[in-house]
């Protein structure tokens, strides 16, 4: 595979920007600041992903701790707030980094997370960005994500042009680490509530002997026609619960994330809990697949699939 071709953002800048877990998400990241023109290191514990990435022309790091050595704008795109505090602290990224360089922490993980991730950062001299991130696989692919970033003023301008590059809009969200991540959980409490009621929608045309093109015909040009409700309603018709970049393992995260934040804020959350079972119900049964396979889930039990 061909080095990818490099655009203007990032020619001849200084900066040398690592990028910490190359999955669906990380990759994009990675692949899109190499398009940009920055000097990209990547770390991820897949080797195949590191093969991958080193075959568009990345620079592969042997650990956390290189990337540290040779950078000094990281993006930490892992899974969970664990994961995201032992990169950090753990494996060397915060102790190794040079002073004034700055972490962007993209991953999405619960806010507490993010807050003492930030509390600890205090005792060292770096920028710290909270900016998890939305889009989903083909946003992260495409540079196209929106970014929802809280960080101070000084921390925004100095990475403007290294988070521009993988973003088409980036939302100054807060100032405090958590911030971000608590506008992702809305987020997020919103659109798997949409996802839902998606799955529950087909799953009833189904049984009622609609077609699933007359549905997405419908759907997407009425009023609830939207980018989230339209990609899980066309995925459900053509059958593609598997390999669509949208791994229900996180959005199972997600959700979870969501309903602790409620129960921390005692908010009550009707709606966002419905869709946290359906979810659990879907990971339990079909581990594997992604989000719109929790269809599959309620069509068992109707007896009745949907098809284009």
């Amino acid at each position: 595979m061909m080095p990818l071709a490099v655009m203007k953002l990032g020619e001849n800048h200084m900066d040398k920007v690592g990028v910490i877990g190359l999955g669906d998400m990380g990759s994009g990241l990675a692949k899109n600041l190499l398009r940009n023109g920055f000097n990209t290191i990547g770390f991820d514990i897949s080797q195949e992903r590191m093969r991958n990435f080193k075959s568009i022309g990345g620079e592969i790091a042997v650990s956390v701790k290189d990337i540290a050595q040779k950078a000094n704008i990281v993006f930490v795109m892992v899974m969970t707030g664990d994961q995201a505090e032992s990169v950090i602290f753990d494996d060397g990224l915060a102790n190794q980094l040079i002073e004034g360089s700055s972490i962007i922490l993209t991953a999405t993980i619960k806010p507490s997370e993010a807050v003492r991730i930030g509390e600890k950062l205090k005792n060292f001299k770096l920028h710290l960005i909270d900016s998890p991130v939305s889009g989903g696989f083909a946003g992260a692919q495409s540079g196209t994500l929106t970014m929802m970033a809280s960080g101070t003023d000084a921390a925004l301008e100095k990475n403007k042009k290294v988070m521009q590059a993988v973003s088409k809009t980036i939302h100054h969200v807060g100032t405090k680490a958590g911030d971000g991540q608590t506008v992702k959980a809305c987020l997020q409490s919103l659109i798997g509530s949409i996802f839902s009621a998606i799955f529950e929608a087909s799953t009833l045309a189904a049984k009622a002997g609609i077609s699933g093109d007359v549905l997405f015909k419908v759907f997407s040009t009425s009023g609830a026609s939207s980018g989230v409700s339209n990609t899980a309603l066309e995925n459900i018709i053509d059958r593609k619960f598997e390999g669509t970049g949208s791994h229900i393992a996180t959005m199972h995260k997600d959700l979870t994330i969501v309903l602790d934040l409620a129960q921390e804020l005692g908010v009550p959350l009707h709606t966002a809990s419905t869709a946290m079972q359906l979810f659990h119900a879907g990971k339990t049964k079909f581990p594997n697949g992604d989000n719109w396979i929790v269809t599959r889930v309620l069509e068992e039990i109707v007896g009745a699939e949907l098809h284009r």
